[in-house]
């Protein structure tokens, strides 16, 4: 489990996240969740869903784009700043929706390795190493607020788990992990904040470390999302890609593009489904349509690659 205080690094102020983001961005932990089905086509929508998503013609200046770019490190460190380990809950589902993470051991005790990308604080990782004795995880996030958060967890341990910085679109993962060592990659709610100009080299990089055989976990924002039907005029930076108040970014994937992306950085598919869920914030009285793009992708072995 995260750490549940409010830790702090010297010097800085906790500020309540805006409530702009609080539907936006804690994707699929808001209080209530009703069934979920999976589909191969993105949920159709309303006739002013598609004027208001048509009306958005307007994109932000090439100016704006560089410096979103540019600070998109700074961004993630202040909104770790800001939520500190509370912003997102555990995720306890992992191992629910992804079986690789139980199954794909040859023997019952070998030992698993897998590469959290973008891990945050820990959200992922802590509850897949206190369920699982047999894992040895490799956590890596942008943020290097983020980081150290992981490393202060009391349930971290080096003899378990090594979180380290890194950008992915540029630094080398072969400097912290061996090459082809990986046994399996998850890849959560991170592709999304990566320019989509950038998110093949990204994978390219985590393919690079992963076995051949072994596989990629990905889920993340769905094309026609209700966090994507919330952006403001002004919020537009490119197709399906919007920016938040905080500046921090976030994408929306259809199938079809997360397919083509993972083929050309070497990857082949396993499955690759829309899933679709209605969220209900009682406390809101809010029921909203989500959709995510929840996949598998392998890295091909040497003799199917020839």
């Amino acid at each position: 489990m995260a750490l549940s205080t409010n830790q702090s690094f010297p010097g800085d102020i906790k500020v309540t996240p805006p409530e702009e983001e609080d539907v936006v961005t804690k994707d699929e932990m808001s209080p209530c969740v009703l069934g979920q089905t999976k589909a191969s086509a993105p949920r159709e929508l309303t006739p002013e869903e598609r004027d208001r998503l048509g009306g958005e013609r307007t994109l932000v200046s090439d100016f704006k784009l560089m410096k979103l770019e540019k600070e998109a490190q700074k961004n993630w460190d202040l909104f770790y700043k800001r939520n500190t380990t509370n912003f997102f809950k555990d995720r306890h589902w992992t191992t629910r929706e992804f079986e690789e993470l139980k199954t794909c051991r040859e023997f019952e005790s070998q030992k698993l390795v897998l590469l959290e990308a973008g891990c945050g604080v820990g959200n992922c990782i802590f509850p897949l190493l206190q369920d699982d004795l047999n894992i040895f995880v490799y956590a890596c996030d942008f943020s290097p607020r983020a980081v150290e958060f992981v490393k202060q967890n009391p349930l971290y341990c080096p003899e378990r788990c090594c979180a380290f910085q890194c950008d992915l679109t540029k630094d080398d993962l072969r400097e912290n992990v061996a090459e082809g060592s990986v046994d399996v990659v998850t890849l959560i709610f991170v592709l999304s904040a990566i320019h989509p100009d950038k998110m093949k080299l990204a994978l390219q990089n985590i393919s690079r470390v992963l076995k051949p055989g072994g596989i990629v976990l990905f889920r993340d924002y769905g094309l026609h999302d209700h966090a994507m039907l919330r952006f403001k005029a002004g919020s537009k930076l490119g197709e399906n890609f919007y920016v938040r108040q905080d500046g921090t970014r976030s994408y929306f994937f259809s199938k079809e593009f997360l397919d083509e992306l993972c083929v050309d950085a070497g990857l082949q598919s396993v499955s690759n489904d829309y899933v679709l869920r209605e969220t209900v914030n009682k406390k809101e009285g809010l029921c909203v349509p989500r959709v995510f793009l929840q996949s598998k992708f392998t890295k091909p072995s040497q003799s199917q690659s020839s």
